[in-house]
């Protein structure tokens, strides 16, 4: 049931800058890490996919991802087209993974290749299912990945699917179909976050759509909303008692907001302000800040008044195919 609106009234959310910490090795922690990642090199393994369809081509597909981890996706392309083609890469919201190739065909049929890439040990909340195991354990943690390996940014679960999504980027520019100048990343709620994340990541993608991005400003939204995944943060500290500064001294490290700061790309969001998942606020310091250390300013929010964390849908997805048709020209 959709909920009244709750956070800061539209005018106060479209000027909402606020200061979010952020560690004084940040820029070192994600150079290191992506280092580390491409040190195995880029291979993509292709196989034909579960159906054929008469206007898109669909292959089964496996890149390396943090630790060389073989990460899964979809990779669809228009039959018959004639690259090197725009490429759009996407990640799942959370608890969702790849699902069913068919899922899937949107952005292949207006003419793009579309790599739909798998979050690593997710998948079997909601949708169609997934096919990539995380083998990197965890200490105790809530259910859920939002708390797992939270002691130590090193360990934490989002540096890994972070750097997933970076390679998963690599892996689509190795591809010979695909112009490595024209690729863009989207997602939704988490996939919005990660959007984020790897907008700060690639200073060179092409764009960004991040659709009611989740992982943003964690220490407005633990105090804020009720709602699920961030209360697993809230359940972390209720049973540990820990202080929630050691918490966020981790999570400054994957904040969209931090992200944000240091993205180049041109950038479409959308926000809800009946959102009790991600609230409006969080999604709205991260569009503030976005491009701030660049001086990006070729970026744009849809605001959905009356939806939840359900934002757009079909009516945002009509907007990111004209935003990425107006920057491919």
């Amino acid at each position: 049931m959709t909920v009244a609106k709750f956070d800061l009234p539209e005018p106060e959310l479209r000027a909402y800058r606020p200061e979010v910490s952020e560690p004084a090795d940040f820029d070192a922690f994600w150079e290191r890490t992506l280092e580390e990642a491409r040190q195995t090199p880029m291979r993509v393994d292709r196989a034909a996919g579960p159906i054929d369809l008469a206007q898109v081509v669909i292959e089964d597909v496996t890149f390396p991802g943090f630790g060389g981890d073989p990460i899964k996706g979809w990779l669809l392309t228009p039959r018959g087209a004639e690259g090197p083609l725009p490429c759009v890469v996407e990640i799942s919201g959370y608890g969702g993974g790849r699902g069913l190739a068919i899922e899937r065909t949107l952005w292949a049929t207006a003419g793009y290749a579309h790599l739909f890439i798998d979050s690593r040990g997710q998948g079997l909340s909601w949708g169609s299912g997934a096919h990539t195991p995380d083998p990197v354990g965890s200490g105790p943690a809530v259910p859920g990945q939002m708390t797992r390996g939270i002691h130590d940014p090193h360990e934490y679960y989002y540096r890994r699917l972070f750097t997933d999504a970076v390679r998963g980027v690599d892996a689509a520019r190795s591809l010979p179909e695909v112009d490595p100048s024209q690729v863009f990343f989207v997602g939704t709620s988490q996939g919005g976050g990660v959007a984020l994340a790897v907008a700060g990541l690639v200073p060179d993608l092409a764009g960004c759509a991040a659709e009611v991005p989740f992982l943003c400003h964690f220490d407005r939204a633990i105090d804020l909303t009720d709602a699920y995944p961030y209360q697993e943060l809230v359940t972390f500290l209720k049973i540990t008692r820990k202080p929630r500064e050691e918490m966020l001294a981790t999570l400054q490290y994957f904040d969209g907001v931090n992200h944000a700061k240091r993205a180049h790309a041109p950038l479409l969001m959308s926000a809800a302000l009946m959102d009790e998942v991600c609230p409006p606020s969080t999604c709205f310091a991260a569009f503030n800040w976005y491009g701030d250390r660049s001086g990006q300013s070729d970026k744009a929010v849809e605001v959905y008044g009356y939806n939840g964390h359900e934002g757009g849908q079909a009516h945002q997805q009509m907007r990111q195919l004209e935003f990425v048709a107006r920057l491919v020209g």
